[in-house]
């Protein structure tokens, strides 16, 4: 067996006593582990590197078996988070986000995301909306979308303001009303796409992080990246020191 294609590297691992495990997202074919023979030499470190966009060539003799990578350096990126420790953090989330994925399960959608986080020419506020909108993608991915697209008590699809905690279901503002204390709230932006304020960010942040704990780190016994926590927290220095305006971010 053997393949060969781009992706994304989200983690490595120690395997004997010079060797990696490898795991990579590649377009068309997901989450995908390989062994990297040799790959604690200093070299082939600096090429391992989470974030690091690779070509890679993976063979073994079954397709259930572990394989062996041949890697070769694409897109190097790494090296320049050492000077922005919000992009740091970004990748390192990224990360593990895309490891919460089934093995061997495609969903180039999240890659297509998550490159472009990557790559794109965004500030720190740009850069967190369209995280939180990762996040909203995530969940969907893995089955467990939010129906933002209509009013769970009204079948009204303006003048949505909240979601339910339970079903992940839309509500307006009106029939929210009796239950503001059970609600939470929907960041405008989730629906229309547009430039976010700070404080709505960290609302969309709320609101994903609540379902990714209800569906996904609770029922797999993981805790929330602890990453997360600190991206959070530095967008909250932000919000206490109003450091970014809304208008400067570029989603």
């Amino acid at each position: 067996m053997q393949w060969s294609g781009d992706g994304l590297i989200i983690g490595v691992r120690k395997h004997g006593e010079t060797s990696v495990i490898v795991e990579a997202v590649v377009w068309g074919r997901g989450r995908h582990l390989g062994l990297v023979r040799g790959g604690r030499s200093t070299r082939m470190a600096a090429i391992l590197q989470p974030g690091n966009s690779v070509h890679l060539t993976w063979r073994a003799r079954l397709d259930e078996h572990l394989g062996v990578y041949t890697v070769e350096l694409d897109k190097p990126r790494a090296a320049a988070l050492i000077s922005d420790r919000e992009a740091l953090y970004t990748t390192q989330l990224l990360c593990a986000h895309l490891r919460l994925l089934p093995e061997r399960d495609p969903h180039d959608r999240l890659l297509e995301m998550a490159t472009t986080i990557l790559d794109g020419d965004f500030n720190a506020l740009g850069r967190a909306q369209i995280l939180s909108f990762f996040e909203l993608a995530l969940l969907d991915e893995l089955g467990f979308g939010l129906d933002l697209s209509a009013c769970a008590v009204s079948g009204a699809t303006k003048g949505l303001a909240y979601v339910s905690p339970k079903s992940g279901r839309a509500v307006t503002a009106e029939a929210g009303q009796q239950y503001l204390d059970r609600l939470l709230p929907l960041p405008a932006y989730f629906g229309d796409r547009s430039t976010a304020s700070l404080a709505d960010i960290l609302q969309g942040f709320r609101l994903t992080g609540h379902f990714l704990q209800m569906h996904v780190w609770e029922p797999r016994n993981l805790e929330p990246p602890p990453v997360r926590d600190q991206l959070l927290a530095k967008l909250q220095d932000r919000a206490s020191g109003a450091v970014n305006s809304p208008s400067e971010s570029k989603p």
